[in-house]
């Protein structure tokens, strides 16, 4: 999968991501209606992840990081049955993406101040699992944290050539009519994060 920079860690440093900033991202996550899972290792992810998935019983999954983290891609191999195929390549991907139930992808670094994720959206397949289905789920490095926005576009100026890139804030939303929120207008109506300890 193509990508603005295809090493992100790369890119860090002890005075832009540091772990110390994890609470304040949490907090803000929460206030942002997503939905926060943190475990220590890629073993309890695909726990946590079964579970939420019982909850929805998706007939079809989207999923983009498997080519880049081959951790994630045992995962996506141990959901995909013949009832409930996981779609990885990105033309399957962008044939299943109007009908599918879930879409995993994977965020570069949290931003503390607003809770928000950072995606690497250079490829139509790392967009569309964000933004079609009802239920978005994100892996995060729970490390990988920054303080606020101006920092997190210090970080994407140091790789950033050409491409896309996205922040996440919780699922969609929209006051629009009447002024009433409602989630999931535009987007995933419900967005949970996956944090990882493991490096």
């Amino acid at each position: 999968m193509k990508k603005v920079y295809e090493n992100w860690p790369e890119l860090f440093s002890k005075e832009t991501i540091d772990p110390k900033w994890w609470d304040k991202f949490e907090a803000n996550a929460k206030a942002a209606s997503a939905e926060i899972h943190r475990v220590k290792d890629y073993d309890a992810a695909k726990k946590e992840i079964d579970t939420i998935l019982k909850e929805f019983d998706p007939k079809s999954i989207i999923a983009v990081g498997g080519e880049e983290n081959p951790k994630l891609a045992e995962i996506y191999a141990g959901l995909n049955t013949a009832a409930h195929p996981v779609y990885t390549d990105k033309y399957e991907i962008a044939e299943h993406a109007p009908t599918a139930d879930v879409g995993f992808s994977c965020a570069e670094f949290g931003v503390g101040e607003t809770g928000s994720v950072c995606v690497d959206t250079y490829s139509y397949e790392a967009r569309v699992v964000g933004m079609l289905p009802p239920v978005h789920i994100v892996f995060l490095n729970s490390n990988y944290i920054t303080e606020n926005v101006s920092t997190a576009f210090k970080i994407i100026a140091k790789g950033f050539k050409k491409g896309h890139m996205g922040f996440i804030t919780g699922p969609s939303r929209t006051a629009d009519i009447e002024r009433v929120l409602t989630l999931g207008v535009h987007g995933p109506s419900r967005f949970f994060i996956i944090a990882i300890d493991e490096a």
